[in-house]
């Protein structure tokens, strides 16, 4: 495959460089994607520049995925308005082994093909070098106007934030710094990453040129936002992680099941590794029968499976279906209890003392009295006769039929639902 077509239909291409096609028809050629080791997670914000990364190596080409701990210890100024906090060796080494295995579920770095994937960290080859061997080998080389130049420098001394120090203006030689090593001892001819870092890999290019006569390249992606301008990937919870001890997966699943129509037609590209003609048969049934959300189901499928498992997918489908479907008993009490009180975000909650239920309480107590879901006895009664309440997903067909403590959810919770959509949740104390 084509990797640069490949990402333009994909509509995965802002800006590049003169040459990098030439450079990708030549033979297998290494690019690399710095990656921010602040978390011990990846988010999706992360995925745009790590599916480049996959086509990158599904066309043949060998991909590097750059952790930026020395980086990490300074600071990007790119697209933002504060300096961020600085890390201690410690956690960064933490957090750079968790991202390495979110990563080899997407890329293949254990293979013997030639293009197998490599994870470097920048610390490595930073730690050693003084501040005086830098600004002799590295300062003299690119010039101070040739910095201020650039946009992500331009704005924050344009009055964004509260200026920038020191620090974060030597960034871009770092990075240029990191993209010479790689050159060097790697042969890495490519830097990949989002449009923001334009400006950092142009360097890099300028630097590799200036100081050993190379030829560098680079490519970016647009930065991927929601139809409505919003930023893409954040929720009002935050970001949406790929560790599960952050977003699990049923809120992981949930989140692409969501998006807005407009949205799905582009992120089934962006986030799938979906061929064209399978994405244009897709998006023609959507079209046809926009309720059904076909590109929202296949996305969530694709992206869950593909993060998590087949397994946490298929949980994540059950779960929807309690609230949204006929689900069972069985699939309720299957769930986990972190899934089962996201599922039930929301809904009202009643609390009452456990041992009102561990000795035993008419239905008709618990639910008038105890926990008041329902106004009066009376009201409960017809509701019941009619059909009408469930506990745990199964019909009431007695109002004053025993609850005791084999009902309990996990030990602690009972689910009430007052017809098809109302649901009431009971938690002991």
């Amino acid at each position: 495959m084509n990797f640069v077509e490949e990402l333009r239909w994909r509509g995965m291409v802002q800006d590049l460089t003169p040459g990098v096609e030439e450079q990708l028809a030549k033979g297998m050629t290494t690019a690399y994607v710095g990656i921010d080791p602040t978390a011990d997670s990846l988010h999706i914000g992360h995925l745009v520049s790590v599916m480049i990364l996959k086509h990158f190596q599904a066309c043949g080409h060998k991909p590097v995925a750059l952790v930026g701990g020395a980086t990490g210890m300074i600071g990007d100024p790119s697209g933002k308005s504060l300096e961020r906090n600085l890390l201690d060796e410690t956690t960064l080494r933490h957090n750079q082994n968790a991202i390495k295995a979110q990563l080899s579920k997407l890329l293949d770095f254990d293979s013997d093909a030639p293009n197998a994937a490599a994870l470097v960290n920048n610390y490595d080859w930073m730690k050693e070098f003084t501040f005086l061997d830098f600004i002799r080998d590295i300062g003299k080389l690119i010039t101070v106007n040739y910095m201020m130049a650039k946009d992500s420098v331009k704005k924050r001394f344009s009055g964004e934030g509260e200026g920038m120090s020191f620090t974060e203006f030597t960034y871009q030689l770092v990075q240029g710094y990191d993209f010479l090593h790689l050159y060097e001892t790697m042969d890495c001819k490519i830097q990949l990453g989002g449009s923001d870092q334009w400006g950092n890999i142009t360097t890099g290019t300028e630097l590799i040129r200036r100081k050993i006569g190379g030829e560098a390249y680079g490519l970016t992606c647009p930065l991927i936002k929601k139809a409505d301008g919003t930023k893409f990937g954040k929720t009002e919870s935050g970001n949406i992680w790929l560790d599960a001890r952050y977003t699990s997966p049923y809120k992981f699943y949930q989140f692409w099941l969501n998006v807005s129509d407009e949205d799905a037609k582009r992120y089934i590209k962006i986030f799938t590794m979906l061929d064209r003609e399978t994405i244009a048969r897709l998006t023609a049934e959507h079209e046809a029968a926009p309720h059904e959300r076909t590109l929202q189901k296949t996305l969530a499928r694709e992206l869950t499976c593909m993060i998590h498992s087949e397994a946490d997918y298929e949980k994540a489908v059950e779960a929807s279906a309690i609230l949204f479907g006929g689900a069972t008993a069985d699939a309720l009490r299957r769930l986990d209890e972190q899934t089962f009180l996201q599922v039930f975000e929301g809904v009202p909650q009643f609390e009452i003392p456990a041992d009102a239920v561990h000795a035993g309480v008419p239905f008709v107590e618990l639910v008038t009295t105890l926990a008041p879901v329902f106004p009066s006895k009376g009201e409960l009664r017809k509701l019941v006769q009619g059909g009408g309440v469930s506990l745990n997903k199964e019909k009431v067909a007695a109002f004053d039929r025993p609850v005791g403590s084999a009902d309990l959810i996990a030990g602690k919770y009972l689910l009430v639902q007052k017809g098809k959509k109302n649901y009431y949740l009971i938690i002991l104390k």
